[in-house]
């Protein structure tokens, strides 16, 4: 004889399935009341790792349905990344690619030329924002610049609430946001650092960091 399965008798079905409904159309009731489109200003932020990927997941699904999107890279430049190759290989004629930066301060050690890019690459981000053919513009590694105070926060800010077009998506990433960035975004994600490999002595890999 076969012994029933813990929870999936007829009586126990019946009331997950009754339970299942009635979630179901509370759901229903709740999204029902949820109509509103705009564009969202987004910001990935936190110790953890995934912000730029999480991000650029979202400019491939721009890519996906066919809608014009671009990427500014504040700091990242100095190495050839996945995600750009694939971009400038097979998608240039939906997605702008802009490598502003040329890699991080301890790399270049040259404070005035990071500065220099860092407004050159806002500059662009600008102008790519103010353009309303792009549905989405991904600001890689922004927060880093606006924390070394490369670029005025309060000019982000106030670009932002007053330039952005309606429907333009804005995703800005890099660790400690500021809080006035925080403060006018629809949609923030902190990235928690629980575990990395790096420090097991593993190196950035292929495939995975780039």
């Amino acid at each position: 004889m076969t012994e029933e399965v813990e929870g999936s008798s007829p009586a126990d079905l019946a009331r997950h399935a009754e339970k299942m409904a009635k979630k179901k159309a509370a759901r229903e009731k709740i999204m029902a009341t949820k109509t509103g489109e705009k564009g969202l200003v987004i910001v990935h932020t936190g110790k953890g790792k995934g912000k730029s990927s999480a991000a650029f997941g979202m400019i491939f699904r721009h890519i996906a349905h066919g809608k014009k999107c671009a990427v500014v890279q504040f700091i990242k430049g100095a190495m050839s990344t996945g995600e750009r190759d694939l971009i400038l290989r097979h998608f240039s004629d939906l997605c702008e690619f802009h490598t502003m930066g040329e890699g991080f301060t301890w790399e270049t050690q040259d404070k005035a030329r990071d500065i220099a890019m860092a407004q050159a690459a806002w500059e662009k981000a600008k102008e790519l924002i103010r353009d309303p053919s792009y549905s989405m513009v991904l600001l890689d590694e922004i927060n880093i610049a606006i924390r070394y105070d490369y670029i005025d926060i309060a000019e982000v800010v106030e670009f932002l609430k007053t330039e952005k077009p309606e429907m333009t998506h804005v995703v800005l990433t890099g660790r400690n946001a500021k809080d006035e960035l925080i403060e006018i975004a629809d949609l923030v994600t902190e990235m928690e650092l629980v575990k990395h490999p790096f420090r097991s002595g593993i190196k950035a890999q292929i495939g995975v960091e780039f």
